[in-house]
């Protein structure tokens, strides 16, 4: 009993918590195995890649010896949603910086700002087939029509993941489960996003210069 005692008292108490940013968080105070999240997310980014540039490549391709291309009008709309992405990432970054502040309020706010325009993006993108629903433009109306409609799907089945990441990030920032000390997860989501942004793009000069 009292060796027990002793030793407990040699060890002393136990670390504090940071109760203001949900504390914890693993070893070297870094959340998740940084090494094995960034291994993940490689993975699933060179994945992605490869999966754009193979629609790419057959659009190109269908795109060059294809006497029945007719481009396809494009919505209005995508240059509203291209902005909102673009914007999307530009407050994540936001928040990234009032996490390194110390901010929790900032970090929170900026977070679910990103969140709510990657929704948006989503809604945007709706509207943007809907659109050319209406114009009696389908993916059977031809191949560029096809093209389409399959590289802004894939874009968004992607968006989706990545907004799914972003949510479940402002839920837990919100009760009080993430901060500096949980950065992983916050730092591996935004990377992601700004990869799509980055896919995006890519999309849209490759539909408007080619399609």
């Amino acid at each position: 009993m009292a060796a027990s005692l002793t030793k407990g008292a040699l060890r002393g108490p136990p670390p504090p918590v940071d109760r203001h940013w949900g504390g914890g968080g693993g070893p070297g105070g870094r959340g998740a195995n940084r090494r094995a999240s960034f291994t993940g997310l490689a993975v699933l980014i060179a994945a992605s890649v490869m999966t754009f540039a193979a629609l790419t490549v057959a659009f190109v391709y269908r795109r060059s010896g294809a006497g029945d291309w007719v481009s396809v009008p494009k919505p209005p709309v995508l240059f509203g949603n291209s902005a909102v992405l673009l914007l999307s990432s530009i407050v994540l970054d936001q928040s990234r910086r009032a996490l390194k502040a110390g901010s929790r309020t900032g970090f929170n706010f900026w977070w679910t700002a990103a969140t709510v325009l990657g929704i948006l993006f989503l809604v945007g993108q709706a509207a943007a087939w809907l659109q050319l629903k209406d114009a009696g433009i389908y993916a059977g109306s031809g191949p560029a029509t096809a093209f389409f409609y399959i590289l802004t799907a894939a874009h968004a089945v992607h968006v989706v993941g990545g907004v799914a990441a972003l949510i479940y990030v402002d839920v837990q920032a919100w009760r009080l489960r993430l901060g500096p000390s949980k950065r992983t997860v916050i730092d591996v989501s935004a990377v992601f996003w700004h990869f799509l942004d980055a896919v995006w793009l890519a999309l849209m000069v490759l539909l408007y210069v080619w399609g």
